[in-house]
């Protein structure tokens, strides 16, 4: 028996006629599946510059996995198709998870997950090594979540304006660095996240990831090619902010406005492009190789030759089980694509008593700007002071009632640098006498400097009648508590005292401590605990 009979005994052929229709069918139940978070990714591709990229991703590696087509072939054996079933399963389990935690972030990686599970289990693992970079290369279009994006972006804000600020004092331009604001004299320079390097960084990442992958080297200066699109971003963002301010200083402040401004962008990603392959150039001539800038990254010739058996495509029940299990997970998505959040009965802010104890408050409220970026549902921000004493402190207090879709609580410990502030000392207390949900609450506890200026700052994430002082750990218990409770509302509480030259720091922790000790009582009508008589609402 020769091998092409051989082939048609382990199972009936398939045209590809055939197989284009599966894949049609497959690609339409698993986008009905995953609908919900599809539909926020592409949501965020058209409304968040950082991601405008990620419209090109999905079509360059189904163009790089068409290359090698004709290198594929359809397993033969159901045992091959094994580790390709578990990921299937381990992708949609992970999609219902992501989606009863509504954590859309966690459902667009289960998709790519789900994909990869499909294509192993249809060409076994010989297809899965031929496709496996492009598929890993979908990884780059799903948006980072909310909190990370928000730590990264302030975090890049202070490295930019450092490094650019050194830049122009390098120019002889007498300037001031408060934070991220840049202080020229005559015009204050505030590098925002439109500014950190961010729109950048991401699709220079993906760029240089398929330049690590096509290039012609050992591993390590694959992995420095990829890794270097960093240090770029950051640098060529830094310089760009150092020019801008350079101009301001001796052509005026449209110099940093209006179309100029965005062109400036254009051309500072160009650049960090140029240098990436000006690395590899260097590379490639280590290597002791001649190649001009056009072959670094050159697709390999023997890619779309054909190499497969010419015997004809065969399926194995596998195809029928990834059927079946993708049938099965979209008559799942059903139930809890449309699972009602609840949503906890509380008093709006608008009450919060402005007189407590011997404290008396006065209300201030946030620019519109910081509203539109925090996304929170309610909150209250008031200076209270002590009649007896004369103590000052300052309260705040961000309520979201859902954190579903984008809405995240943005940690202090990430917002007070931008400001221009220092953390000197940064730890945690736990403070026995004061209670919420009749446990104890616990604090971070962080002694802040600007100039000669220092406060003493209390904060926690008060999470559904949990007192936490992580914020990683806040993430979790927002998953844990969306499957097992079905909520995702949350209360960031913050106090700021300053302290008065020469004070100990002890009086200070007394002065936030005395007011959240006589304030404490107060919050659990405005914060939902664990247990509450809830409204629902439908979210989605």
């Amino acid at each position: 028996m020769n091998s092409h009979e051989h082939r048609i005994n382990m199972g009936p052929s398939l045209k590809p006629a055939y197989l284009i229709g599966f894949w049609a069918v497959l690609i339409l139940i698993l986008g009905y599946t995953f609908r919900v978070g599809l539909e926020e990714m592409v949501k965020t591709w058209i409304n968040v510059e950082e991601y405008g990229h990620g419209f090109f991703i999905p079509v360059i590696s189904a163009y790089f996995i068409w290359l090698r087509r004709r290198e594929l072939d359809i397993t033969q054996e159901i045992r091959q198709s094994l580790p390709g079933l578990v990921l299937v399963i381990a992708g949609l389990v992970l999609a219902i998870l992501g989606n009863l935690a509504t954590l859309k972030t966690i459902e667009q990686y289960a998709f790519i997950l789900t994909v990869t599970g499909v294509f192993a289990s249809v060409y076994g693992l010989k297809g899965l090594r031929i496709a496996g970079v492009p598929l890993l290369f979908l990884i780059f279009m799903v948006p980072f979540p909310a909190f990370i994006l928000n730590n990264l972006s302030s975090k890049l804000q202070l490295i930019s304006s450092w490094i650019g600020v050194e830049f122009i004092r390098a120019c002889n331009i007498m300037v001031y660095l408060e934070g991220n604001v840049i202080d020229l004299g005559v015009y204050k320079l505030q590098v925002v996240d439109a500014c950190s390097g961010l729109r950048y960084l991401f699709p220079l990442a993906s760029l240089s990831f398929l330049c690590a992958w096509l290039f012609k080297g050992p591993f390590w200066q694959k992995l420095l090619i990829f890794l270097s699109s960093i240090p770029l971003t950051i640098f060529m963002n830094s310089f760009r902010i150092g020019v801008i301010g350079v101009m301001v200083q001796y052509w005026g402040t449209e110099m940093a406005e209006g179309f100029l401004h965005d062109f400036e962008g254009w051309i500072v990603f160009m650049a960090c492009m140029l240098l990436l392959f000006v690395e590899m150039w260097l590379f490639s001539k280590l290597n002791g190789s001649n190649l001009v800038m056009a072959d670094l990254v050159k697709i390999p010739e023997e890619w779309g030759k054909d190499t497969s058996s010419k015997q004809g495509m065969v399926y194995n029940n596998s195809l029928l089980v990834v059927l079946a299990l993708a049938v099965m997970s979209a008559g799942i998505s059903q139930f809890y694509q449309g699972r009602i959040e609840i949503i906890p009965e509380r008093k709006p802010f608008l009450n919060f008593p402005m007189k407590v104890a011997d404290w008396q408050g006065r209300n201030e409220y946030l620019e519109q700007y910081y509203l539109n970026e925090l996304k929170l549902t309610d909150y209250v921000i008031a200076n209270y002071v002590r009649s007896s004493s004369n103590d000052a402190v300052n309260f705040y207090i961000a309520y979201f009632q859902s954190q579903r879709t984008g809405a995240s609580i943005h940690s202090p410990k990430s917002c007070i640098p931008g400001d221009g502030w220092q953390i000197t000392s940064f730890s945690q207390r736990l403070l026995p006498e004061i209670t919420l949900e009749g446990a104890p609450i616990e604090v971070d506890r962080a002694i802040i400097e600007k100039g000669d200026n220092r406060q003493l700052v209390y904060y926690w994430f008060q999470q559904r009648g949990r007192s936490i002082t992580n914020e990683y750990m806040a993430k979790w218990y927002l998953f844990y508590d969306a499957i097992t409770m079905n909520r995702t509302d949350g209360t960031l509480i913050r106090l700021v005292t300053s302290i008065k030259p020469g004070e100990d720091v002890e009086k200070a922790d007394l002065r936030l401590q005395a007011l959240l000790k006589d304030i404490a009582p107060e919050l659990p009508a405005y914060i939902p605990g664990r247990n509450l008589h809830s409204q629902t609402l439908n979210t989605n």
